[in-house]
């Protein structure tokens, strides 16, 4: 009888990323960045539109529809506003006037949407760097999705805003963005699998847990139990060669944490990698540690065949 990972993988060179989904995966980030930037670049352009209605940088104070935008290019992003009183975002726009549109002449407005976009900028910087994690959650996302409809199985999904569970529906179109648990029931067994949980017998977060139990039981109790737990996986999906070695030992001392915390209570859920960029001496790691027995599945996430088969093993569990 084949282990679980023998049923995708030959060997430790199956895990290393290609050249062509290292490329593709550079590609799938600069479509994202775009599709995050388009809200930017389109307040950007009703700033402008608004903005030209003042003859001078001073009766931009008198536009009351551009007092926040005034204040984001000033440099102010939205969290820190929330932090300022009126005073102190007055003084702030009075400075972006005085210190960098006056001296602008005519051109005060081009430079008033340029300082604007700086700053969005500096926000979906911010935001981009966590987007190698949202893109992976979403393609294992709708990898089990896909598998449960296809087996017939009917599910239950956590919104990742509001916290309340939802049954199925046919449109599924873009569960994926808005998604961080999902539940079913497997040999007439509830399974429910949460992303990004702090397990509290860890300490730690982890990226992905298989709870044996449906959503309704999930509780401070059940969480805190060792036996609850089937298996604890780490999603890796950036994409940058020159960062996996990086991402792989955060992987690998979560793993690590995860056998010995659950050791204690003499309790071995299933563990599981799923990475997106797995050079070669990484490769070779995991495969050793799925081999001894340490690690019982793994998968490269640009390989969709990979993906399927860790999701229907995760998915019988």
């Amino acid at each position: 009888m084949p282990k679980p990972y023998q049923l995708h993988l030959k060997s430790s060179d199956s895990l290393i990323t290609t050249y062509a989904a290292v490329r593709a995966g550079f590609v799938s980030l600069a479509l994202e960045r775009n599709r995050r930037a388009t809200p930017f670049v389109a307040q950007a352009r009703d700033l402008k539109a608004a903005a030209s209605r003042a003859k001078s940088p001073a009766e931009l104070i008198s536009i009351p529809e551009i007092q926040a935008a005034l204040l984001t290019a000033a440099g102010i992003s939205d969290k820190a506003a929330n932090h300022l009183g009126d005073s102190d975002k007055a003084e702030a726009i009075q400075g972006l006037i005085r210190d960098f549109l006056e001296p602008q002449g005519a051109n005060f407005v081009e430079e008033l949407v340029f300082r604007f976009l700086l700053t969005r900028g500096d926000t979906l910087g911010g935001s981009m760097r966590n987007v190698g994690g949202f893109l992976a959650q979403c393609k294992l996302t709708r990898s089990v999705l896909a598998h449960l409809r296809n087996a017939g199985f009917s599910y239950r999904w956590l919104a990742s805003t509001g916290g309340s569970w939802s049954d199925m529906s046919e449109d599924e179109a873009a569960i994926e963005l808005n998604l961080r648990g999902i539940s079913w029931t497997v040999k007439r067994r509830p399974r429910t699998l949460i992303y990004n949980f702090t397990v509290p017998l860890v300490r730690n977060n982890i990226d992905l847990c298989l709870f044996d139990c449906g959503p309704d039981q999930l509780s401070k109790e059940i969480h805190k139990s060792a036996m609850a737990y089937l298996a604890l996986g780490e999603l890796k999906g950036g994409i940058d060669p020159a960062g996996a070695d990086e991402h792989w030992k955060t992987a690998r001392t979560a793993l690590g944490r995860i056998h010995a915390a659950f050791a204690k209570f003499k309790a071995k859920p299933k563990t599981f990698f799923i990475g997106a960029a797995v050079e070669a001496k990484m490769a070779t790691e995991i495969w050793a540690m799925l081999v001894k027995g340490e690690l019982d599945n793994a998968a490269n996430l640009t390989d969709e065949n990979q993906v399927a088969s860790l999701t229907r093993w995760l998915c019988s569990l």
